[in-house]
């Protein structure tokens, strides 16, 4: 979706359209980050998670807007059952983003490129919102796509394209590149897909860890990926690696109030209760922690969810820290779990 929360609050309140808006954060900047900001926002440099201050600082004449997730997961629900009328074969990624397997689609259309315009145009229709669709023939390909012409836009990257596409991509684009290991690849010399190219396995696997292996493969256009809507699971949860280290407490606290609201919605949706909150961080340089909280009684409130988080969340000094994903999961659901199977629904962030 585009700029999704800014959007719905544009269709919603006609005051807010063609003016710069920003979900989240406080008036005239007292503190907060930004959730979502408006097109009209981003021209003047306003993007997500940036601090309230910096964006009033950017645009003067910034709209601040207290979030309404309720309304927002209402939203995307809907959007989620224009998804089913083409393929049920979808993995939900957030709110407003998700992939979608279309080999083989419902309705017989046999083109995903004319699926992706159908299922835009009845998101404009029915809903008054706009979506970008990026498709290809796996998941690392569509998603960046997907963010090539916003908003409202849709590009396919066909099969003697990708690895042409991968060799031009600016290494900051690739998924698990953050500013500071962008940074390193940069005084590498490595400045686009074709510089890591040149590398062996085991040289990139030298300088970038574990990670280094995804690298090699995507970089030869190579994702064996599947989308997976429905496998049997022990926990309900949702994580987001994000764009930006996050620096700041309050940046950390929003990400898992949105992330708290995901994970309250897909519990209630499969009527499940867990005992056992996870609590996942990934740094800055890759390494990654857990940390864990159980409960007498099982769980599923939202308040109750965010705040647990945020209480293990202040016991890893994250003042101290740079954060590149976060991620709350509930698990030990007892009885519950072996009656039923349940979505698997861990965000990474993607669409078509």
């Amino acid at each position: 979706m585009d700029a999704f929360y800014a959007s719905v609050e544009q269709r919603d309140f006609p005051e807010y359209r063609g003016k710069p808006i920003v979900v989240g954060g406080s008036p005239e900047g007292r503190g907060g980050v930004v959730a979502t900001a408006s097109y009209e926002a981003r021209k003047f440099g306003v993007r997500s998670a940036m601090p309230s201050k910096k964006a009033k600082q950017l645009c003067p004449e910034v709209i601040f807007i207290f979030p309404r997730f309720s309304v927002y997961k209402q939203v995307s629900e809907k959007i989620r059952e224009i998804f089913h009328r083409y393929t049920d074969l979808i993995e939900p990624l957030s709110l407003d983003e998700a992939f979608l397997d279309v080999t083989e689609d419902k309705q017989g259309i046999g083109s995903a490129i004319e699926i992706a315009k159908q299922i835009r145009q009845a998101i404009k229709d029915e809903l008054n919102l706009t979506a970008s669709a990026g498709i290809s023939t796996n998941k690392f390909v569509a998603k960046i796509a997907s963010d090539m012409n916003k908003p409202d836009g849709l590009t396919f990257i066909g099969p003697s394209r990708i690895e042409k596409f991968v060799e031009a991509l600016p290494v900051e684009k690739f998924f698990g590149v953050g500013k500071v290991t962008a940074e390193k690849m940069k005084r590498m010399n490595l400045h686009i897909g074709a510089d890591l190219k040149k590398l062996t396995q085991a040289e990139i696997v030298k300088h970038f860890g574990k990670t280094g292996k995804f690298y090699f493969k995507i970089v030869r256009g190579i994702d064996d990926r599947e989308v997976h809507p429905d496998r049997e699971t022990k926990s309900v949860g949702a994580e987001d690696t994000f764009p930006y280290d996050l620096t700041e407490v309050e940046e950390m606290d929003l990400q898992l109030e949105k992330l708290g609201t995901v994970v309250a919605s897909r519990l209630q949706k499969h009527s499940l209760k867990g005992r056992t909150l996870t609590l996942k961080i990934k740094y800055h340089d890759f390494r990654q922690i857990t940390r864990s909280k159980s409960f007498d009684e099982p769980i599923a409130n939202e308040e109750v969810i965010v705040a647990t988080a945020k209480e293990l969340m202040a016991l890893t000094q994250p003042e101290e820290s740079k954060i590149r994903l976060l991620g709350i999961s509930l698990s030990n659901f007892g009885e519950l779990m072996s009656k039923q199977k349940i979505t698997n629904e861990t965000d990474q962030l993607s669409l078509f």
